[in-house]
Parts: C-alpha cells; sequence; structure tokens
C-alpha cells in the first residue's frame, strides 16, 4: 500500500502582506421580483441596466420639508422582472464556477428582506432552475470524463485532503459497498433514477462548460450542506442514529482554523459526488432539514441561514498519463460557498412571538454583525485606519472571515421586493449594497503551472485506443495476408535448397551440400536481421527526435497559450477596470453636477444676504448720522437752555437780593421806632415803681427779647420756596439704624445709580438671594427693590421687616415698613409742569415764567404700617 500524501489549499497567508497585491471591488447585482398582484403599488423603477430609483410611497415623508425624495442606486448589473435565471447564471455564478475550476476560490450569498424571493434566486424551481443547480451542471459538465474514481481523493479532519492509489480506493469502495452499517453516510449512486421534483430543473439546450479545462489533471468533487440557525451551526446532511425511545437533537458544530489559517466547520460531513443529479440529490437531502416557518410576510420563510460548500480537489497525472501523481505539493483544493441568507423583518409586520421573535432577532443580530464588518473594512481601506473587523461577533462573519481577507471572489445578488410595503426595509438593503460595493478584495493568485508535458492524458489515451485497434485485427484479415507476402518476398531472397532426396543418413554428398546452403542462409538472415535492428533504430531515433521536437513545440504553444491567456486577463481586468472608473466618473460627474447646483443655491442666497447686509448697513448709517444730528440738536438745546437757566437765576438773585435789602431797610426802620417807644416807656416806668408788679402770665419783656434775636436768624434764612411739598423738618429715625443684625438683600438685577446718598446699614449680612442660614442669624430683613417711576426716572425701595421662627423650624419674614428713594432730574421736572400748566402757544422761547419752578433733592419717604408676612422663600416682583 501506499504511503497517502495530504494535499494543499491554494491560499497563502504570506500573500496577504504584501502591499502590491492587485484588488478588485465586491460585486453586487440587484434582482427585482415581480410583484405579487397587479393593483400593488410599486416603490422601485428601473432606470438603467445599472441604476434603479426609489420613490416614496403615499404617506411616508422622506424628508423633513415634506417632500417625496427619490434616491437612486447603482450596481454592477440590474436584473429586471423579465431577467430569467439563465441569463442571472451566465453574468453573476459562471464566472465563479470558472474560477472553481482554475483553483480559485468563490463566495456567492443572497441578500434582502424576507419573501423578496432569495431562495428562488439561489435554489429555483421544476423548470427554472436556479443558480445552485446550474453551477452544479456546468461544473460536472466541465469534469465529467476528468473525474478520479471513488475514495481516491479523501478528506480528513482537519480541512486537507489525502491522495491514496488504485489498489487502496478500490479496497476503500469494497468496504464501503459491503460494509451498509458504516458510521459515514452511503455516497447515492448516479446510476439511480433521479427525483422527479429536480429532474427537469435544467433543460439540455442550456447547458453549458467551462472552456480552457486541464486535461493533464485528475477531478474529485464533495459538497457539504450546513445552516447557521440562532448562531449555532447544524450539519444538514448528518445522520444521527435512530432512536425510538428518545429522540435527540441534533449537535451543533463548532468552527475551527486549519494550518493555512483558513476557517472549517469541524466534523461536518463531505459527500464525494460524480454527476449533477447525485450532487442534487444530497443537496435536496438536506433542503428537507432547513427550518423554514410560515410568517405574515411569507409562507415559507426560511429561519436560518443556509450554506452550501462545493469542494473541488485536483492532481495531476503522471508523466505517462495513466495516474495521478503521487506529490502532495501539486494537489490542490477550491471551493465555492453558495449562500442564502435569512431574510431581514420587522416584528411589528411579521406579528412573530416566541420561538419565532427569538429566531427574528438572531437573524437581524447577524445581518447587523455582516454590515458592520464591512463598514470597518470599508473605513481600514478608504481611511487607511487599523481597526479590528469584529467577525466573531457572529458565525457567518466568522466562517467567511477569509474570504474579505483576500482568499477569494466575493459576490452578492441584493434581491429586492418593489412593493411600497416594504419600502423602508428596501431602502436600508439598498444603503447596505452600496456601502458593500466600496470595500475591495485582494485578487486570488493562479495556480502555478506543473513542471510536465501538457497533453499526457492525450498521449496516452491514443496510444490505448491504438494497441486496442492493433489487438482486435491481430486474429485475421487482410493485414495478416500482407504480412504472408512480405514473408514470403523475404524466403525467396534466400539461397534455394538442393534438389534432393536423402535417403541414407550417412549420405556424404547430400548432407555437406544442405548444410553448407543452411549455412549460407543463416548468414543472409543474420545480415537481414542486423540490417533491419540498424533501421529500427534509426528510425526509433528519428521518431524520438520528432517527439521531442513535438513536445518543445507543444511546451512553446503551450507557454503562448498561457501568455495569451495572461494578457486576456490582464485586457479583461483593465477592461473591467475601465468600466468601473467609467462608472466611478459618471456617479463623480453626477455629484459635481449636485454639488454645483447647490453651489449655485448657495451663491443666490450669499448674493441675496449681501444685498440686505448693504441696505442694513445704508439705513444703519443713515440712523447713525439722525443721531448724531439729534445729539447736536439736543446739545445746542441744552446749551441755549442752561444759558437762559443762567440769565433767569442771576436776574431772580438779584431780584430777591433787592427785595431783601427793601425787607431789611424796613425792618430797621421799625426797629428804630421800637427803639424810641421802648426809650419812651423806660422814662415811664421808674416813675411807675412804687406800682405792684404785672401778672407773671403777661412777661411783655420777654417777648421783645425773643423777637430781637430772630431778626438776624431771619436775615440769613432763605426763602422757603412758593410751591411743592414742603420738607419736613422734623421726621423719623429709620428703624435699620439700630443694634439689630440685618439681612441686606440685594438681587443682582440692580443698577449702582452712583449717587451721593446711600443707604448704609452697620452690623448687616448682604446676599444676592434669602436664604435661610442668613435668616436663622439675623432678626431684621431689608430688600432693595427697583423699579421705574411714573416719570421714567428709577425708583429704589428699601422694603423692612422682622424675621421670626416658625412652627415647623424655618423661618419667615413680616413686612412692616418700605422706604421709597427717589432721584429727580430738575430740568425733567421743570418741563412736565411747565406742559401740564401751560397750553400750546401760551409762552415764549426767550421769555419764561420762573416763579413756581424750583430745584429739587431727592427726597426719602417713609411709610409704616405695613400688615404683609412672608415666609422664606419671597418671589421678587
Amino acid at each position: 500500500m501506499q504511503r497517502p500524501a495530504k494535499g494543499k489549499t491554494p491560499r497563502r497567508p504570506a500573500l496577504k502582506k504584501t502591499s502590491h497585491t492587485q484588488k478588485d471591488p465586491v460585486g453586487v447585482y440587484c434582482r427585482i421580483r415581480p410583484l405579487g398582484a397587479t393593483d400593488e403599488e410599486c416603490c422601485i423603477e428601473m432606470i438603467s441596466s445599472t441604476t434603479i430609483q426609489l420613490h416614496a410611497p403615499d404617506g411616508i415623508k422622506a424628508n423633513r420639508n415634506g417632500e417625496y425624495k427619490e434616491t437612486q442606486y447603482s450596481f454592477k448589473k440590474v436584473f429586471g422582472i423579465q431577467t430569467s435565471q439563465i441569463e442571472l447564471f451566465e453574468d453573476v455564478a459562471k464566472p465563479l464556477v470558472d474560477d472553481l475550476i482554475h483553483c480559485k476560490n468563490g463566495l456567492l450569498f443572497t441578500y434582502g428582506v424576507t419573501g423578496s424571493g432569495k431562495t428562488f434566486t439561489m435554489t429555483g424551481s421544476p423548470g427554472e432552475g436556479g443558480l445552485l443547480p446550474r453551477s452544479l451542471d456546468m461544473l460536472f459538465n466541465s469534469i465529467g470524463p476528468l473525474q478520479a474514481k471513488r475514495f481516491v481523493f479523501r478528506t480528513d479532519d482537519k480541512n486537507g485532503m489525502e491522495i491514496q492509489g488504485q489498489v487502496d480506493a478500490l479496497l476503500e469502495r469494497q468496504k464501503r459497498e459491503s460494509n451498509q452499517q458504516s458510521t459515514v453516510p452511503k455516497t447515492p449512486s448516479s446510476k439511480q433514477k433521479p427525483d422527479p421534483e429536480f429532474a427537469d430543473m435544467i433543460s439540455p439546450e442550456e447547458a453549458c462548460k467551462c472552456e480552457g479545462v486541464d486535461e493533464d489533471s485528475c477531478y474529485s468533487v464533495f459538497v457539504s450542506y450546513i445552516e447557521i440557525y440562532n448562531n449555532y451551526i447544524y450539519d444538514l446532511l448528518e445522520e444521527a442514529p435512530i432512536d425510538p425511545i428518545r429522540h435527540k437533537p441534533p449537535q451543533s458544530k463548532i468552527l475551527r482554523e486549519d494550518q493555512n489559517h483558513n476557517m472549517y466547520v469541524s466534523g461536518c460531513t463531505e459527500v464525494e459526488v460524480k454527476s449533477t443529479e447525485e450532487a442534487f440529490q444530497v443537496f435536496w437531502r438536506g433542503q428537507k432539514k432547513r427550518r423554514i416557518a410560515d410568517t405574515q410576510l411569507n409562507r415559507e420563510s426560511s429561519r436560518s441561514h443556509s450554506v452550501f460548500i462545493v469542494k473541488l480537489a485536483q492532481a495531476p497525472l503522471d508523466a505517462d498519463g495513466d495516474h495521478i501523481l503521487q506529490d502532495k505539493n501539486q494537489v490542490t483544493v477550491s471551493q465555492l460557498c453558495l449562500v442564502d441568507l435569512a431574510g431581514s423583518e420587522r416584528t411589528s409586520r411579521t406579528k412573530a412571538e416566541g420561538s419565532r421573535l427569538r429566531e427574528a432577532g438572531n437573524i437581524n443580530q447577524s445581518l447587523m454583525t455582516l454590515r458592520t464588518c464591512i463598514e470597518v473594512l470599508r473605513e481600514n481601506q478608504m481611511c487607511g485606519t487599523n481597526r479590528m473587523v469584529p467577525y466573531r461577533d457572529s458565525k457567518v462573519t466568522h466562517l467567511f472571515k477569509n474570504y474579505f481577507d483576500g482568499e477569494g471572489k466575493v459576490r452578492m445578488v441584493v434581491c429586492v421586493n418593489p412593493k411600497a410595503d416594504d419600502y423602508e426595509e428596501t431602502m436600508l438593503v439598498m444603503r447596505f449594497a452600496e456601502l458593500t460595493q466600496e470595500v475591495e478584495v485582494a485578487r486570488p493568485v493562479d495556480r502555478p503551472i506543473c513542471s510536465l508535458a501538457a497533453g499526457r492524458r492525450h498521449r496516452n489515451q491514443a496510444f490505448r485506443d491504438e494497441l486496442s485497434r492493433r489487438q482486435e485485427e491481430r486474429p485475421g484479415g487482410p493485414n495478416n495476408a500482407e504480412d504472408g507476402s512480405v514473408l514470403n518476398q523475404l524466403l525467396d531472397s534466400l539461397p534455394a535448397l538442393p534438389a534432393c532426396e536423402l535417403v541414407d543418413p550417412t549420405d556424404e554428398q547430400i548432407l555437406p551440400r544442405l548444410i553448407e546452403v543452411l549455412e549460407r542462409r543463416h548468414r543472409i538472415r543474420q545480415m537481414i536481421t542486423e540490417q533491419y535492428t540498424r533501421t529500427a533504430n534509426t528510425l526509433k531515433s528519428m521518431l524520438q527526435e520528432f517527439d521531442g521536437h513535438l513536445m518543445a513545440k507543444e511546451n512553446f504553444i503551450h507557454e503562448q497559450r498561457g501568455k495569451l491567456g495572461e494578457k486576456d486577463k490582464i485586457m479583461f481586468n483593465q477592461k473591467n477596470e475601465m468600466d468601473r472608473l467609467e462608472k466611478k466618473s459618471k456617479m463623480l460627474e453626477y455629484k459635481i453636477d449636485i454639488l454645483q447646483k447647490t453651489t449655485n443655491i448657495y451663491e443666490g442666497d450669499k448674493r441675496s444676504l449681501q444685498q440686505e447686509l448693504e441696505s442694513r448697513e445704508q439705513r444703519l448709517q443713515r440712523e447713525l448720522s439722525e443721531r448724531k444730528r439729534m445729539e447736536a440738536r439736543m446739545q445746542g438745546m441744552v446749551s441755549d437752555t442752561k444759558h437762559q437757566w443762567e440769565k433767569e437765576c442771576e436776574r431772580r438773585v438779584n431780584a430777591k437780593q433787592l427785595e431783601m435789602q427793601n425787607k431789611l431797610w424796613v425792618k430797621d426802620e421799625k426797629l428804630k421806632q421800637l427803639k424810641a417807644i421802648v426809650s419812651e416807656s423806660n422814662s415811664s416806668a421808674t416813675s411807675e415803681q412804687q406800682r405792684p408788679p404785672p401778672p407773671p402770665d403777661k412777661p411783655q419783656r420777654a417777648s421783645r427779647e425773643k423777637d430781637q434775636p430772630r431778626a438776624p436768624e431771619k436775615r440769613s434764612r432763605s426763602p422757603l420756596p412758593t410751591t411743592g411739598t414742603p420738607i419736613r423738618l422734623h421726621h423719623r429715625r429709620s428703624h435699620s439704624a439700630g443694634g439689630e443684625r440685618w439681612v441686606d438683600h440685594k438681587p443682582l438685577s440692580n443698577l449702582d445709580l452712583d449717587t451721593v446718598m446711600q443707604p448704609i446699614i452697620p452690623n448687616a449680612i448682604k446676599v444676592s438671594a434669602a436664604n435661610e442660614k442668613a435668616l436663622s442669624k439675623c432678626h431684621k430683613y431689608v430688600l432693595t427693590h427697583q423699579e421705574l417711576a411714573s416719570d421714567g426716572e428709577i425708583q429704589t425701595k428699601l422694603i423692612k421687616g422682622d424675621v421670626f421662627r416658625t412652627r415647623g423650624g424655618g423661618q419667615a419674614v413680616q413686612f412692616t415698613d418700605i422706604e421709597t428713594l427717589r432721584q429727580e432730574c430738575p430740568t425733567a421736572s421743570s418741563r412736565k409742569r411747565r406742559s401740564s400748566e401751560d397750553g400750546p402757544g401760551q409762552h415764549d422761547g426767550n421769555k419764561m415764567d420762573w416763579n413756581d419752578r424750583e430745584n429739587r433733592a431727592p427726597v426719602a419717604s417713609t411709610s409704616s404700617g405695613l400688615g404683609l408676612q412672608i415666609g422664606y422663600q419671597k418671589r421678587r416682583k
């Protein structure tokens, strides 16, 4: 028995570190399913083969202005409602199957809301096969005659592939056929009658195959089918032992990482298949175990993410083109993952409860994790950041992390339902798809070309055909007659035997002649044999030389074809790059147009604002000039008024002085007369000394003495004002002058009037807001309140009160007194009085009546007897 050799996958982690690796964007396609009814409202319009437009349905306002907003989204290609399954396969899945045969990995998944046609796109229906059955059909149509026998390739438990010899494979096949009770599920035979459910999935006219398949290699296909349900992985092909007593639920699988840092499902069943029908039978067996349920939006809603993995193992033939080369370094394994993601849904619409609600939550959470990973990848690639991508938050992203890290080509089919009820969910799907297109994945590298000469299988097959043909022609036929004639000619060329008859064995005449003839014939035969050998060797060397030239030419042709293929790939990639750049340029032109329109709008707004600003500045300048003129006019009026006041004051002072002098003269005259009377009375008094003294209640002398010192005092006093309120000579002293402790409450909103007379309260606690702590330390409270008086001047009130304790342990204030401090302008009061007393047109500009005018100083008035009482918290009016 030969030692099994393990194969390797085409993934090479070292290529991730190279910065010159070429990258391709994720291919995102959009497919629009038909409406369920013709009278339903549609919210999606296909503008071109790469662009769709979303219309907000009636009743939904898309922006704050209340206007309907139409949004356009671009894809690599958009498939309308009339698109067939074969057209979708030709553009989306066929290149992935081609890459699979050429040792490159691929990932294809469908994405969309529930009921948008994802499962139909992936699986299809009878007569309309989806992407999965068509991919299998193309694969087996391409490698059908090049497949190895069963069990030549064998999977191990570490995501690797082993190769065993023909004898070991034969023993394995016999063992599997004899052991029907093996734990490994029996591979269904390809010769069985196909199931009618999928027998007509693909018509023979739609069959296709890959070109450029390496015929010098042997292939083998392995399939596996898993589902991710509630973030747990289950094997849909696992056949658990049947327990009639107690049913055991299926066991979940775990993800592991192989030696090449690729993720795989540990313990997953991998079945080797040899035909499309056999592979689809295996798929259908697992599909019947997949979890589906009936919801308000979809009668058969997928409750899990399904992943169908097609793994292709291939190894080159040896130099003879007969057996597989037993070299583990020449074995490659490529795989194609076909993923049907469960649809995102809103529980408010599906009315999910219980287990359905839990399933919907896990589905939405896994899709949200996929969106987050795509966003972080996009940010890392566009901004140059190195954020960690949260692949491990979900089994879906963790399983396919290698594809987004550059281990294969990634394509996504976005399925949308154009009905208006799914507008909001469809808009979220479109945003995610637009975001995914900006993520770039490293382009997979090509497999190194085998050093053996090409065409080994073809030459071996030609040799076998020729050998079998000659074996069939050997028993008889025209070729044998030709060979006999050539043999007769060869015998005729030899010396003829002498005509004699040998009677006696001791005949000395006939025997020597016969021996001589036979020896001569033998020498001629040896000469012919040597000549034939030389000719054969010469011909063989010529044939070998021709074969060498032919192989060299074939190698040269193969190299040229390889170079031509590389050039074709470069041209294809450049064409794709040109298409992408052209699409990007169109998108940028569209954005530039939008920005230009926005700029024009902003320029118009800027011009209008500038015009408004200029008009306001002009108006402000006019107002400033008018104000300056008013100020100059007022200053002139003030100066004139001041000059008039000064003249009037001077006139009144002179008049008053003259009047006082006249009065003083009159009083002097009266005093002289009084002195004369007094002197006369003194002389008469000496004569009446003996008379009894007058009564004490009529002291005439005292009254005179009291009147005499008042004369100089009367001269020095200024006359009282003729009009207005009299000034109280004796008024009550303020309560704030005592020795009690006061709380001086002055709010921050009060203004500083800069007056000469200011209320001063000694031993006071000044606060801007009343508080219990300050009230508990004092006995008196005063609040300084400012307000406008009726004449427009600021009036200050000092509201005073007593502080006492309440029954609840707090502090209360009972107001007892109010002092009013008022500042008046003499000019304003005179004008006001003049306007109230004199009518219009009764006074002259130069001559004014100043007899009833006076200058008033600040007046303080006090009113007491208030019965107000407030608590600790006071509200300022």
